[in-house]
């Protein structure tokens, strides 16, 4: 019986901790489609890239990888089909996963290991970067963006990143 009451909980806790992070999971997903399809293609690399972090970060592990991977291509293909209704619907998730600073860093953090699965990533993919960093309120400056020194980028994994700075605070973030 007591066995029974315990596997209850561990699948409760299990179904609530997916429930609790399905936001970030939306929007992990739509920040990799933004960055990944800012050049018009999505290229094996990044694929192999958003599964390595849906694999290895582990508020994703709660997920089916094939989930998060189903996700990231509906945003991709939205953003490809329709690109201004896609990239507002995939903006308007990052949005709602983006709740507090740490999750936002994490946001930004996980954009830039997609971004560097290419070894030239190109520029406009960079860019979208710049872009997700001023809607999360992280400072670009300090996201290992324009360092030229991708040690800093390899020393972190998609678990244990290196850490990006908030921008400072100038009022409410836009809603755009």
């Amino acid at each position: 019986m007591t066995a029974l009451v315990d596997e209850l909980l561990s699948s409760y806790r299990s179904l609530l901790e997916r429930h609790r992070n399905r936001p970030f999971l939306r929007g992990a997903m739509a920040a990799c489609a933004l960055v990944a399809s800012a050049d018009g293609q999505v290229s094996f690399a990044e694929r192999m890239r958003v599964d390595q972090v849906l694999t290895t970060l582990e508020r994703l592990r709660v997920f089916d990888p094939h989930e998060g991977v189903e996700l990231f291509g509906e945003y991709s293909e939205a953003i490809f089909a329709a690109p201004k209704a896609g990239r507002e619907h995939a903006l308007a998730a990052v949005r709602a996963a983006s709740g507090d600073g740490e999750t936002a860093d994490l946001l930004v953090r996980i954009c830039l290991a997609v971004l560097n699965a290419n070894p030239a990533s190109p520029l406009v993919a960079q860019i979208e970067v710049v872009m997700l960093c001023n809607l999360l309120g992280i400072e670009p400056d300090n996201a290992a963006l324009y360092t030229g020194d991708p040690a800093r980028l390899e020393a972190s994994s998609p678990d244990h990143p290196a850490p990006c700075e908030r921008a400072p605070s100038s009022g409410p973030r836009p809603s755009d």
